[in-house]
């Protein structure tokens, strides 16, 4: 099986892919739109995307993406932690506390900002396209006093060392990938990192009035589906035009989701199911 996913290697959804899918053959690609793609296109048959982070939010990138561009139906869900490393070249090892300047993405710096606060007040931070790019330079720099913050795998892959773990700033810090594919098929997988279930709905109002979108809730609480995410995103068709991304909290039936899907297109609301799908916690 060959599976696409936003790279380069050794970034935090390499990490997810290679935890998933240990023996599928993986394509890195530099950015979102080209990885979703690669699948619609068939060069590869699924493709993992970030689609949440605890701390940054949504990456709208790949919503808008996936709705505007390259409908793919979501198939399946991995939640993965976000730990922090700090890593050197290994002739730096025994120094490290001297290092004069760190690499990483901004986001991972930011993530870092206490440990950073605490060690490293003088040096200088410079950011990277993704972490594991940060860890590539610094392996291939080994003359420069210089350290990068990147997970377990880009050390790995780059040969660095790890001089101190985990220092994110938030232990429960974590990031949703999606996995797409071309047609709407179950994943053929069985992981003993199965936790569930959920089905996800992109939602249109008709028209802005009053209590619109209580009345599209409604619709799941007299049903009790126990909604895990409500997000707004513009519908591009004008200023005050949005539409709602709702995470429900099981599998499609038979019964209650095309029930509540049928008393909103009876409000004259667009419902489109993007996927039913299981999800994975690493």
């Amino acid at each position: 099986m060959k599976i696409g996913y936003l790279g380069p290697k050794a970034t935090f959804t390499d990490l997810a892919v290679t935890t998933l899918f240990p023996a599928a053959e993986k394509i890195a690609y530099d950015t979102i739109p080209e990885c979703i793609d690669a699948v619609s296109s068939q060069e590869v048959e699924l493709g993992v995307v970030p689609l949440e982070n605890t701390i940054e939010g949504s990456v709208n990138l790949t919503v808008d993406y996936l709705i505007h561009e390259q409908p793919l139906p979501i198939v399946g869900e991995i939640i993965a932690p976000i730990q922090q490393h700090l890593m050197v070249h290994p002739y730096h090892a025994h120094m490290w506390s001297d290092v004069q300047e760190i690499y990483s993405h901004s986001h991972a710096i930011a993530q870092c900002h206490k440990f950073l606060h605490q060690n490293f007040k003088k040096a200088k931070y410079v950011y990277m396209t993704s972490t594991s790019a940060a860890a590539q330079f610094v392996s291939q720099n080994p003359h420069l006093p210089i350290a990068a913050i990147a997970n377990r795998l880009a050390a790995e892959e780059y040969g660095l060392t790890i001089v101190r773990e985990n220092i994110h700033d938030y232990d429960y810090n974590h990031t949703r990938f999606i996995v797409v594919r071309r047609q709407n098929e179950a994943l053929p997988l069985q992981s003993p990192l199965y936790a569930g279930d959920k089905t996800t709905l992109m939602i249109a109002l008709p028209k802005d009035q009053a209590g619109a979108l209580h009345q599209v809730l409604s619709a799941f609480a007299w049903r009790r589906l126990n909604l895990t995410k409500i997000e707004s995103r513009p519908a591009k068709t004008g200023l005050g035009n949005y539409f709602f991304i709702i995470d429900i909290d099981q599998k499609m039936d038979d019964i209650l989701i095309p029930g509540a899907i049928a008393e909103l297109e009876a409000l004259d609301c667009t419902v489109q199911v993007l996927g039913s799908y299981p999800y994975y916690i690493i």
